[in-house]
């Protein structure tokens, strides 16, 4: 066992961990933060994405022994207060998310792309969340969603940098307007 000091969403702890363990199973198992979600455990899905001293990271390809010293941002600590992160709201306003499995992750990287562009394209955007999959959504609504975030969070007025949500994105499933 390895003793390792960790703050994770601004909370600070000190735990023995088997050096094999990997972060996201620290964070799930040992610390109670299931939103972070176990999705491949091969780093493809990208449904495990944390920040690790800011960077976006997928913590099924970090040890727990190399978060010792480190600052650790789930899902769950984005919200302020009681407030929704910016990102958090537009996923749920702009309809970016289904089924929510990869929900967390993408949320993630959004935050992370957000902090070195503040205004992306729709191909910047797709770009910052690569390395996530979504195999309900598209993708439309998720960049729509974090477009409408940066709008947010640049302080920009209505209209100007914000996108509005789909009625109902109907490209993939025309039928589904004619059901109740």
């Amino acid at each position: 066992m390895t003793r390792i000091n960790v703050r994770v969403d601004g909370a600070s702890y000190q735990d023995d961990v088997e050096p094999r363990t990997l972060l996201v199973h620290y964070l799930r198992e040992q610390l109670g933060k299931v939103g972070t979600v176990v999705g491949c455990d091969t780093s493809n899905c990208g449904a495990c994405t944390v920040h690790l001293d800011g960077e976006a990271v997928k913590s099924c390809t970090v040890l727990a022994v190399q978060a010792d010293g480190a600052e650790v941002t789930t899902i769950e600590g984005v919200s302020r207060g009681g407030e929704l992160h910016p990102v958090q709201k537009a996923f749920h306003e702009m309809h970016g998310l289904q089924c929510g499995f990869c929900t967390p992750g993408m949320i993630m990287a959004s935050i992370d792309l957000l902090a070195d562009n503040p205004d992306p394209s729709d191909d910047e955007v797709r770009e910052g969340i690569e390395g996530n999959l979504c195999r309900c959504t598209g993708y439309q609504n998720i960049v729509r969603a974090v477009q409408h975030a940066a709008g947010e969070m640049r302080g920009a007025p209505a209209g100007d940098g914000h996108v509005a949500p789909a009625a109902v994105d109907t490209a993939a499933a025309p039928h589904v307007v004619g059901q109740a």
